[in-house]
């Protein structure tokens, strides 16, 4: 067999938001037995959202398709504010699983508009978190920014502004477009502390630490994983121009790594270490594997679960 070198990055996969949202599926499901709803998505990974409906879970994409007076939980990436309205109203019983860094954004931009400021929010359009964040003021009190382009189209009388962040940006690009949102506002109000999450990045530096060392580089990640592709294209920049994100290792096309002799191998947030073992596992039966490891940062986050779910 051909020697192949896995140089690990680390962190990967899990982080503690994502932990918490399947910590609470599972612990919703022994409390009140099946069934329990998830709008969306609990995270964005097909492998975990199956085995958590394998335990019972029933995902639905709004909540007309909850029965009334049911179990209900929101997914990590959070909800407009009609959401929880349009929950009460029905009485459902929820569980809101929305992680703790991105409810912090949601109380940024809610401050903004006590206040009386719009809020910029940096993100990508259509994706879930950005459409929970817009939802916690009226629609003409935000306004999302997603590219520097975007920034010479803000509304000229808005004039007095704080901006806010979509958690799994890329560290790099977003701050080229906060530069520039500066430029034009000497005053802007900045978030009390970065809204890109601290796993966002520590997984950015760790694929950063690593890609110059690397013929290719794989990130174990959903392709509707903001910060999954975040990570190829930071590896790119970065020099490793033959990145690629992969769902499991059945995706893997191994006339692709022919010419690859040092392979780096990470995971996105949402994306568990068993489908790392899995990929590492399926390689193995093509070459002759030495594993190493880089290691960034050691993470110590916890959060812990919604008070209605602790005894």
């Amino acid at each position: 067999m051909r020697e192949l070198t896995i140089l690990l990055a680390s962190p990967r996969g899990f982080c503690a938001g994502v932990t918490r949202a399947v910590q609470i599926v599972s612990t919703a499901l022994r409390r009140y037995g099946t069934p329990v709803y998830v709008r969306h998505e609990i995270v964005h990974n097909k492998y975990v959202v199956q085995k958590l409906a394998d335990e019972g879970a029933i995902f639905v994409n709004e909540l007309d398709e909850v029965p009334d007076n049911s179990v209900v939980i929101f997914s990590a990436h959070g909800v407009p504010l009609s959401v929880e309205e349009e929950a009460k109203r029905r009485n459902l019983i929820t569980i809101d699983a929305t992680c703790p860094l991105v409810e912090k954004v949601h109380k940024e931009a809610l401050k903004n508009y006590r206040e009386g400021r719009k809020t910029l929010l940096i993100g990508h359009k259509g994706h879930i978190e950005v459409i929970g964040t817009m939802g916690q003021v009226p629609e003409t009190e935000i306004k999302l920014i997603s590219s520097e382009e975007d920034v010479d189209l803000i509304p000229k009388e808005w004039n007095n502004v704080g901006y806010v962040t979509q958690t799994t940006l890329s560290i790099d690009e977003t701050a080229n477009v906060i530069d520039k949102i500066k430029s034009k506002f000497a005053n802007i109000v900045k978030p009390h502390e970065n809204d890109i999450c601290y796993a966002t990045t520590n997984r950015q530096r760790a694929v950063k630490a690593i890609a110059e060392k690397c013929d290719m580089l794989m990130v174990i990640g959903a392709p509707n994983s903001s910060n999954s592709k975040r990570l190829v294209e930071v590896a790119k920049a970065e020099g490793c121009t033959n990145s690629i994100l992969v769902q499991r290792a059945d995706e893997i096309d191994i006339e692709q790594l022919k010419n690859v002799k040092v392979l780096g191998l990470t995971a996105g947030a949402s994306a568990p270490e068993e489908l790392v073992k899995e990929v590492i596992t399926f390689l193995s039966k093509y070459f002759d594997i030495t594993l190493s490891e880089y290691t960034e940062i050691m993470e110590k986050v916890r959060f812990p679960l919604p008070s209605n779910l602790v005894d």
